[in-house]
């Protein structure tokens, strides 16, 4: 019987009064324990005193979440225009250092939302702050006075790449995604591929060149009820495969 994989989530740094907690939303976890069928594993965005290495040392898989912080521009040389978004700086200086680090490890990595700019910028692209600014592009935010279930509904359609990796988990060249984000790529990292586009031109989701593993970056949240999806839940058992096959060789080697 193959080993389940240990797949870490990256947690945000977040002030819940009157104390600083590292968090991570409860749709990540039950996305990796039951879609990807592995041991979620939360790691705390606390970039002092914890090698990057050796949390991934003892990983078999990478999830970075969703939240709504946005990166700090600063990271890929552009000033805040974005009219003082929330930032999670403590994330930042955790993910973005971890993120080719574990490229470099082969250890699967799925980049969500946030994630998905993460792998962006930690690769040398940068983002546009406030995409709905943006001459030629599609409002992407959802209505936060919705509720849930309408936030999360699938909201525009994606041209999958022809022979990519997600062509190859549907039999669909276009799929539904939902899409509650402000920002999003701007200009897109030479170390991957464009795997999906939006109607209005804008990247989707990414593969990692050079990545010996999975290494795949979605723009949407396919952790939304991932079993009423059959393409979201296709990300998460193609990831989880990827992470079993990492600890079983792991696991040969200690």
């Amino acid at each position: 019987m193959n080993p389940k994989p240990v797949i870490g989530l990256s947690a945000d740094s977040r002030l819940l009064e009157p104390h600083v907690y590292h968090v991570v939303g409860d749709k990540y976890v039950r996305a990796v324990a039951d879609g990807a069928q592995a041991i979620p594993m939360l790691l705390p965005a606390m970039a002092e005193g914890i090698s990057a290495a050796d949390i991934l040392h003892h990983l078999d898989g990478l999830v970075l979440t969703g939240a709504y912080t946005n990166i700090e521009p600063h990271h890929y040389g552009d000033e805040a225009t974005d009219g003082g978004s929330l930032r999670d700086p403590a994330r930042d200086s955790v993910n973005l250092r971890m993120i080719p680090m574990a490229i470099a490890m082969d250890v699967p990595i799925f980049g969500i939302c946030r994630g998905f700019q993460e792998m962006n910028v930690a690769l040398g692209g940068s983002l546009h702050q406030q995409i709905h600014e943006v001459d030629g592009l599609m409002y992407h935010l959802e209505n936060k006075d919705d509720p849930l279930e309408k936030q999360y509904d699938v909201a525009h359609e994606i041209k999958l790449r022809e022979g990519g990796l997600l062509a190859s988990l549907t039999d669909k060249p276009v799929e539904m995604v939902n899409s509650l984000h402000g920002q999003g790529i701007k200009t897109l990292s030479r170390d991957v591929t464009a795997e999906a586009i939006a109607p209005d031109g804008l990247v989707e989701a990414f593969t990692v060149n050079n990545a010996k593993q999975f290494a795949l970056a979605v723009q949407w949240h396919p952790e939304w009820k991932f079993n009423e999806h059959p393409f979201y839940l296709a990300l998460w058992r193609a990831f989880g495969a990827a992470s079993r096959q990492r600890a079983s060789k792991r696991r040969q080697h200690t």
